[in-house]
């Protein structure tokens, strides 16, 4: 599957559960290249996105981020007030879209990313054994993992 068909696919999936992201262009620099969540909302430039799955992983920081303050999450998460608790939660949310979307593990997870780490995450999260998701039963956001209907199957993909 080519990134054109990939980032076309993360878009729609983006759009039906209400994440917006648009295309524009991004002079400055960003933690992803070619990403930017600007007011709660997802920038992205495609010439100069180097991975579409990081938009996954962004996503996954505005879902995550209580709904009163979405709206003004804007440049370094961590200045916003996330957490490393959030950073996971994050990880586990896009492992879910992931899944949801039907994409390859290696667009989320890919050599470019996770400070190495990208096999053992997806070894991980593929054996059911990843991190993150207590968070997203904290949140409301799903069922444990050994629950019928549990993770990485999601109730609701944005925290109230």
């Amino acid at each position: 599957m080519d990134d054109l068909t990939t980032l076309q696919k993360i878009l729609a999936f983006l759009a039906e559960i209400d994440i917006e992201a648009r295309e524009d262009s991004i002079k400055k620099a960003t933690f992803l290249p070619g990403i930017l969540i600007e007011k709660g909302q997802l920038i992205f430039d495609k010439e100069i996105l180097k991975n579409p799955g990081d938009l996954l992983h962004e996503a996954g920081h505005i879902a995550v981020t209580e709904c009163a303050a979405r709206g003004g999450l804007s440049g370094d998460v961590y200045s916003a007030g996330h957490s490393p608790a959030d950073e996971m939660a994050a990880i586990a949310w896009s492992w879910a879209a992931l899944q949801s979307i039907g994409l390859p593990s290696q667009v989320l997870f890919h050599q470019d990313g996770y400070k190495g780490a990208s096999e053992n995450y997806i070894e991980a999260f593929s054996q059911g054994q990843g991190f993150g998701f207590p968070m997203l039963v904290y949140y409301g956001l799903c069922h444990a993992p050994n629950h019928s209907n549990g993770y990485p199957t999601m109730n609701k993909w944005l925290r109230s």
